[in-house]
């Protein structure tokens, strides 16, 4: 059976805290998601070391390695949008659509070792960019094609909501 989709707008997120990892993306300074980040990629290799990492626990649940996946995906998204946010004037990002990605990267067929590689390198890399950041670049803006407006804080937040989430969703 297939994944199905996840259409819902996560944004709100923003503004409540998540009933399902318990994250309050708003309560966290921004200055804190690089140091988050780089805490929680031990915890992922931890998860893509399980003997079922590549086992899927429902039909319609992604398996550890495909979540891992999808992570190893935002943080390479979200730090082009990052740096588009701090480089342009309010730009706006292309769409990603998360589950054509997963189709088509064949997130399942993937080795758990090599996902954890670049996994680690993907999060490297965004907590770099996000350590980066100017003190009077946190209000930049940039845009979602659905109308979303995000500041590079808010943006900060919503990313690491999705991060700790996914940890959640694999008991990392």
């Amino acid at each position: 059976m297939d994944i199905e989709p996840d259409t819902k707008d996560w944004t709100w997120v923003l503004s409540e805290t998540c009933p399902e990892c318990g994250l309050t993306a708003a309560a966290v300074a921004p200055t804190e998601v690089a140091g988050r980040v780089l805490a929680d990629l031990p915890r992922w290799e931890t998860v893509l070391t399980r003997v079922e990492a590549r086992v899927r626990p429902a039909p319609t649940t992604w398996s550890p390695s495909e979540y891992a996946c999808h992570v190893r995906d935002v943080f390479v998204m979200f730090e082009g949008r990052l740096r588009l946010m701090l480089e342009e004037d309010d730009p706006l990002f292309a769409n990603w659509d998360q589950d054509e990605t997963a189709l088509a990267e064949d997130y399942a067929a993937q080795l758990p070792s090599e996902v954890s590689t670049q996994l680690v390198a993907a999060g490297r890399a965004i907590a770099a960019t996000f350590a980066a950041v100017p003190d009077d670049a946190w209000e930049r803006t940039g845009r979602r094609s659905n109308g979303s407006v995000f500041t590079v804080t808010t943006l900060a937040q919503y990313f690491l909501h999705d991060v700790v989430h996914h940890l959640h969703d694999v008991r990392g």
